[in-house]
């Protein structure tokens, strides 16, 4: 909780902003960076997690601005290629739906 009370700050239009609730954004990220992951590899809900995963790096560009090109922007387009196309025929969606077990078209 440390880090998002003293060292993360948010860099919008020029200003540094302090995280709202700190503690809440510290579970969140913390859990989301266990979790989200785990769902990918599995193929289990691939694009909520890219998206989640997606939005987790929105958010450390805002935090470390200097880190774009070398680190966000790849993470950011292999998280939206998920999104917009899933997790493909080996994922645990794409079985789901073979078996009838989720109404759908593509997984």
């Amino acid at each position: 909780m440390y880090l998002f009370e003293e060292e993360f700050k948010l860099h919008l239009f020029g200003l540094v902003i302090d995280y709202p609730a700190p503690a809440a954004m510290a579970l969140l990220s913390g859990c989301s960076e266990i979790v989200l992951p785990i769902l990918l590899v599995l193929g289990l809900g691939t694009r909520f997690a890219a998206f989640g995963l997606l939005a987790m790096t929105g958010i450390i560009q805002l935090t470390i601005p200097d880190g774009w090109a070398n680190f966000h922007l790849p993470w950011a387009a292999m998280a939206l290629a998920l999104v917009v196309w899933g997790g493909g025929r080996f994922s645990l969606d794409c079985l789901a739906v073979r078996l009838g077990l989720v109404p759908g078209g593509r997984p």
